[in-house]
This record gives structure tokens, C-alpha cells and sequence, in this order.
């Protein structure tokens, strides 16, 4: 049989796991060695060179885009439809399977799946229908309990409590909930799985009949696999017959944080005693990045380990560059994109990935100022995320009681106890007498039209605004915005309310904000248009929320977190913010393992790279409302000295006539200048000419500040 069109485009080692014999075995594929490639040749390799029948065989994956690449490309090798094959993802191999065996599981054939927001819904209906406080008990929070818990395979009456009366209550709700789905016959998505591991754990039968059905079991991604998937898996391969064939990489181990277990690559080794193959060369990168890749992955301990290695170009160094603070990181980001595009390359071949999204903001801000397109992947612009929002509509209804939306968005939140029945009588009251929303609630209040809770839940509203005023007409916009913070609880609120690592990326959103607001204080851009400080920041804000970003189908810089990134790959890869206390983040010390998923998480973005790498670190930066001195990130400190050069960007400084005011022609870099406001201060960095120049200065009390030469009165320092 010739078999060349299976094998002869693979390497040694992919050659070696296609045709592997009759042994289970792990596949440990390094970033960018063609994992995909070896499950498509395996499958296709076991039926027409074995015989092995389409239906024996299951692969699964973790996400519908990759279960469908699979399909085809199994289609297009092995010129047969793939619709005999078990391919799919978790959930949907598990769906299948509950269809056809519902009723032995106790569910109603015709049973619905909730998605996420549905489940999120039935909760919080099961939480008010106990008679318990949300606040005390946040249905996200609860959500993620649930789920957390089915993942890990445990039903209410398995969950140790320990005396724990906020645990027994979480357990009581969990019952609860679960009586309304069986009711209704919903299932959530963890609820598929979980249903399945206990037919075939239970039903002796029936995990006989798939283990002879499924005669070869392939799981890709494996080092992603939860507590409740390696269940299924053990139970699958239980039989005598069948055989594992699982591709994966831990040092791509990145999601703990939503139940991925690592240790389960160590397990699998221990349990099923497989072949181990490594597949260590790579088709994306250059030689250096694979080198600096694998010496700063290699500071991990507990490792299968392996090498990557290109046959390919040796390639340019790692570029590290030292930013003086944030501001100065993004401009050098951006020119250097600037110089990418002027060489005639394309904007999709730039990756900036980042840690936090909160560092999205000053990327978009910069983009869109050089007129460069950019899309944020798999996330929202900074000023359309719903806590920012939030905040602002907060600084509308300050600086415009008459504002009826800013008004809507933010009278109950955080919840006060004000719900749509009273807003409603609000607006037709508020209709009936031509008045704002505002208008007419004060108007209610004082004529004690409104009685009871209501009544006292927007009294304390309106207190809450009209002391946020007073507090605006003698305070710096930047002040302003971070009492709206402080003041409203909204941090409290998310935090109370969301799972940990999504309350924490709100929190970071809101701190940018805050410093977004601070910088702006005196940037000046709109006083010739006479427009007030806060009038000013809430336009720029409107404006690069309506500035929507490129559609998926355009040719865009895209935007990311680390986390976004694996699976992707980019000519030229950013990786911004490397700093201890952000990369690593600073959680990372205190929880066990945590460093090492940290680690792994900058192997993954260090890996994206193709041709071109750059790392750059900040020596200050802005962070949770104060000016924090750091030191570069662990991860820039274990590169090989001979793979990097350290680079600095090299400023033009234009010496044009003195703009009025000025006292004299525009200062040099490194100049110490004076400010009648801010002090005495280090000039950072100079863009534009005359008047409308712009100047970034390091003020040794007020830290650093943009300001329009033409308005600053700049004197040199004595």
C-alpha cells in the first residue's frame, strides 16, 4: 500500500508518533511543531494502513474551531467524509452521548442546555427564592462555585463543609439549583460531563460498550484537562482493548486559574505507562527565540522538558527595552510598529500581548493617533468595558444632572435597593412635567411623593451625586475620578460579585482609569475650545468608545492578553509591562505553582514570535493609584545575555522658535524646568513644534505630566 501521502511530508519524530504500534502513548509537542499535523496523519494512518474502523476511533479537543479543522483536514487527506468519526470537543462528545442514554441518567430526552448567562439566571432566581441576600451571596460567585465543584465531580452531598456555615450555604444553594434544572429539564455545561462520567461509572454496561466501541481515544491540548475530563478519560480506556493517543505540553499549561491540571500529564504517565515521544523542532520561529524561549522555561522545576530547535534562520536578537515609565513604553511600541508598516508589512503581523488588560488603554490610544488600525482580541475596548462605564456615567451625571442615561446606568449600581418598577414611575413622572430624571427625583423627594425603601434608597443616590459635586468644583479631574471610585464602592461591588481573576481585571481597569483621568488633568488638548477639564476627558472618551475598532476581516494590530494569544502566532511579537509585580503578577509568589504557571504563561508569548521579539519593561509605573518604582520582570533577567540586545529609542527633538510663553526655544531632553503648579521637573520627551508641541515632564513632586508648550510656562530651573 503506498502510504506516501501520509508520511512523507513529516519528520522524524512526527513519523515516529503516526506510526506508532499497538501502546498508548503522550505526545509531548513543543510550541509550533505541528501537533495538529500528527493527529490528522494518526487518524488517518489508522484506517487506511490498520483497518481500523472510523468508528472506533474518538478524537476530542477543547474548542469547536479546532474539533472543525480537524474534521477537514482528515476529510481532505483521507478523501472520505469525516462523518463517521467522533470528533468534537469535550461537551459535545458528551452531549452525544447523553442523548442516547437520558433516560438512564434520570433526564428527559427533549432536555435543554444552558449556556452561561441562562445558568447565571436560574441562580440568581434560586438565590432570591431562598430569601438570601445577594450581596452576601453573589450569583457569579455562586455560579463559579457550582460549576467548580461539577467540574471536580462532586454533587452537594459530597462537599466537606467543615463547620463552615458560608460553605453549608453554598452547598444548600447548589442543591437548590440543581432541583430547578432536573425540574425543567436544563443542563449545564458542566452538567454534561459530569452526567456522562456517572453513566459509565455507574452503568457497568454501558462503559463496557464504549470501551469496545472506542478502540483508539485522542486527545489533543492534554495538559488543559480538568479533574472531571481525566475521570472520563480513565473510564474510556479502561477497557483492555483500547489505546491513548494524547498530544500536549506543559510548559503550555496556563489556565489553572479555571481548573486546568498540569499534574495531570505526570498522572497519565504514571497510570497508563506510555510511549514518550517530544516533538522539538519548530516551524515558527527564528533559532534565538527558540533559545531564549527554552532557557527562561527551563528555570521550571517538575517539567517533562524538552528543546526546541528550528532548522531555520539563527534570526535577529531579543530586543529589551527599559522605558522610563509607561507613556514612554508606548510610544516606543507604537514607532517601532510605525517603522514595520513604512517597510511595507502588514498590520496583522504585529502582536502586542500584554498581562493585564487594563494595559490595553494607553496601546489604543497611541494607535489611534498614528492612525493605525488595531483590534483588541477576544475582549472589549478599554472605554467600553461595563466597569469603566460605569465610572464615567458617574462623572456624566456630576457634571450634567440632566443626563437621563447616565442617570439610568448607575442609580442601582452598585444595587441599592432601587428597581425598575420605581425607576419607571421616575420616567413618566419625569415626562409628565418636561424634567430630567434627576429633576423629577428631587422633585418627588421633596414633595414626599415617594415613600419607604424607595424613597431612602435614592435619597441616599441623590446625597451621594450632590456631594460628588461639591467635592468636582474643588478638585483636579483626576481627584475627581478617583473619589467617583472610592465613593461609589464599585470596586467592592465587582469584587463581591465576580469570580476572583475577573473582580481583579475590573479593578486594574478602574485604577487605569483613575490614572487615565490624572494624566489628562493637564494635557490641555481642548482649552482652546473652551471646554472645562472633565468636559473635555468625557469627549475623549465618547469619542474612542464610537471609534470602533477593525472588524475581524481587516488587516489590524491586534491587541491581547497572554492568555489570548496561545494558539496564535505573529511576524513581529510586543510584550509589554515586563515587570516584577505585573510579570509575573504579584499574586503569583503567594499561591504554590503559581510562579511556574507565570513562567509557562511568558514561554507561551515569547513563543508567538516568528521573526521579531521585543520586551520592554517600565521603571515606573502607574498602578492601583500610586507611582510604583519596579524591577524588570524575573523572566527578562533569565535570558542569555549573547540572545539579547538592549536597545533605547532614539527621540528627535525639534529646537523651533520660542512659542509664546515659553520663555525661550523648546527645553532639551534631560533640562530641569519649572512650573508655577507642579514644581520643578525632568524633561522625558518632546513631540511637535512651536505652540502645539507637546512636552512630557517628570515633575519631582507631581510625577509625570504631558503639557502644550505653548500654555506651560516652562522657566529653567534655577
Amino acid at each position: 500500500m503506498d502510504v506516501s501521502h501520509i508520511i512523507n511530508d513529516l519528520n522524524d519524530a512526527q513519523r515516529q508518533a503516526v506510526t506508532l504500534g499497538d501502546a498508548h502513548c503522550l505526545v509531548l509537542a513543543g510550541a509550533g511543531s505541528g501537533k495538529t499535523r500528527v493527529l490528522v496523519h494518526r487518524v488517518a494512518w489508522l484506517i487506511q494502513v490498520e483497518h481500523v474502523s472510523p468508528m472506533s476511533v474518538l478524537a476530542v479537543t477543547f474548542t469547536n474551531k479546532a474539533a472543525n479543522e480537524m474534521r477537514g483536514r482528515v476529510e481532505q487527506l483521507l478523501q472520505i467524509p469525516a462523518s463517521g468519526l467522533w470528533i468534537g470537543t469535550f461537551h459535545g462528545i458528551c452531549h452525544r452521548i447523553l442523548r442516547l442514554h437520558a433516560a438512564e441518567v434520570g433526564l428527559n430526552p427533549d432536555f435543554q442546555i444552558l449556556d452561561s448567562d441562562d445558568q447565571y439566571r436560574l441562580i440568581r432566581r434560586t438565590i432570591r427564592e431562598m430569601q438570601l441576600d445577594e450581596g452576601e451571596f453573589p450569583p457569579r460567585v455562586v455560579q463559579g462555585f457550582i460549576n467548580a465543584r461539577k467540574d471536580d465531580g462532586a454533587r452537594p452531598d459530597h462537599i466537606e463543609a467543615s463547620g463552615n456555615p458560608l460553605t453549608l450555604q453554598m452547598i444548600e444553594i447548589y442543591r437548590n439549583y440543581q432541583a430547578a434544572c432536573e425540574r425543567s429539564g436544563l443542563v449545564d455545561f458542566a452538567e454534561l460531563m459530569l452526567r456522562v462520567v456517572e453513566l459509565l461509572r455507574d452503568h457497568p454496561s454501558r462503559l463496557a460498550n464504549y470501551q469496545d466501541r472506542f478502540a483508539h481515544v485522542m486527545i489533543d491540548e492534554f495538559q488543559d484537562t480538568n479533574t472531571l475530563q481525566y475521570a472520563l478519560i480513565r473510564l474510556l480506556a479502561g477497557g483492555r482493548r483500547t489505546r491513548l493517543f494524547v498530544v500536549g505540553d506543559d510548559d503550555q499549561s496556563i489556565y489553572g486559574w479555571r481548573g486546568a491540571r498540569v499534574e495531570n500529564v505526570q498522572h497519565f504517565v504514571g497510570d497508563f505507562k506510555p510511549e514518550v515521544l517530544r516533538l522539538e523542532q519548530n516551524y515558527r520561529s527564528t533559532q534565538t527565540i527558540l533559545e531564549a524561549a527554552n532557557h527562561v522555561i527551563g528555570h521550571n522545576d517538575d517539567r517533562m522538558g524538552k528543546n526546541l530547535w528550528t532548522d531555520g534562520e539563527q534570526g535577529e536578537p531579543v530586543r529589551v527595552f527599559a522605558a522610563y515609565n509607561e507613556d514612554e513604553e508606548t510610544e516606543f511600541i507604537v514607532s517601532r510598529v510605525q517603522d514595520w508598516l513604512e517597510s511595507g508589512r502588514k498590520p496583522s503581523g504585529v502582536g502586542i500581548l500584554y498581562r493585564s488588560n487594563a494595559q490595553s488603554r494607553l496601546f489604543e490610544q497611541a494607535l489611534l493617533r498614528a492612525d493605525i488600525p488595531y483590534r483588541v482580541y477576544g475582549g472589549l475596548r478599554f472605554f467600553e468595558r461595563a466597569e469603566v462605564r460605569d465610572s464615567l456615567a458617574y462623572l456624566r451625571l456630576v457634571h450634567n444632572p440632566l443626563d437621563d442615561a447616565a442617570f439610568e446606568r448607575i442609580v442601582n449600581v452598585p444595587a441599592r435597593g432601587i428597581g425598575e418598577r420605581t425607576v419607571a414611575g421616575l420616567r413618566e413622572s419625569a415626562r409628565a412635567q418636561d424634567q430630567a430624571l434627576w429633576e423629577a427625583t428631587v422633585r418627588q423627594l421633596d414633595s414626599g411623593a415617594l415613600a419607604g425603601r424607595a424613597r431612602n434608597a435614592l435619597a441616599v443616590f441623590v446625597a451621594l451625586i450632590r456631594e460628588l459635586r461639591e467635592y468636582a468644583e474643588q478638585s483636579s479631574l483626576g481627584a475627581m475620578v478617583s473619589r467617583i471610585v472610592q465613593r461609589t464602592e464599585l470596586i467592592q461591588h465587582y469584587l463581591a460579585r465576580e469570580p476572583a481573576d475577573r473582580a481583579e481585571a475590573r479593578q486594574e481597569n478602574l485604577d487605569e482609569l483613575v490614572r487615565a483621568a490624572e494624566n489628562f488633568d493637564q494635557s490641555m488638548e481642548d482649552e482652546q475650545a473652551s471646554l472645562t477639564p472633565t468636559a473635555s476627558f468625557l469627549t475623549q472618551a465618547a469619542l474612542e468608545a464610537g471609534e470602533h475598532q477593525g472588524e475581524k476581516w481587516q488587516d489590524c494590530v491586534q491587541l491581547m492578553t497572554l492568555h489570548s494569544a496561545k494558539g496564535l502566532e505573529f511576524p513581529l511579537v510586543f510584550m509589554a509591562g515586563m515587570e516584577e509585580g505585573l510579570f509575573p503578577h504579584r499574586k503569583s509568589v503567594e499561591e504554590p505553582g503559581r510562579l511556574s504557571e507565570e513562567r509557562r504563561l511568558a514561554y507561551v508569548g515569547m513563543t508567538r514570535a516568528m521573526e521579531l521579539l521585543y520586551l520592554s519593561y517600565a521603571e515606573s509605573r502607574r498602578l492601583h493609584g500610586q507611582t510604583l518604582f519596579g524591577r524588570p520582570s524575573r523572566f527578562v533577567g533569565e535570558l542569555p545575555p549573547a540572545l539579547v540586545e538592549d536597545i533605547r529609542p532614539q527621540l528627535n527633538v525639534s529646537q523651533a522658535r520660542a512659542p509664546q510663553g515659553s520663555g525661550g526655544s523648546l527645553p532639551g531632553l534631560g533640562s530641569r524646568v519649572a512650573h508655577a503648579k507642579f514644581g520643578v521637573g525632568t524633561v522625558l520627551a518632546v513631540e511637535g513644534q512651536g505652540d502645539n508641541a507637546r512636552i512630557q515632564i517628570n515633575f519631582d513632586d507631581a510625577g509625570p505630566k504631558w503639557l502644550v508648550a505653548g500654555y506651560a510656562s516652562l522657566q529653567p530651573a534655577c
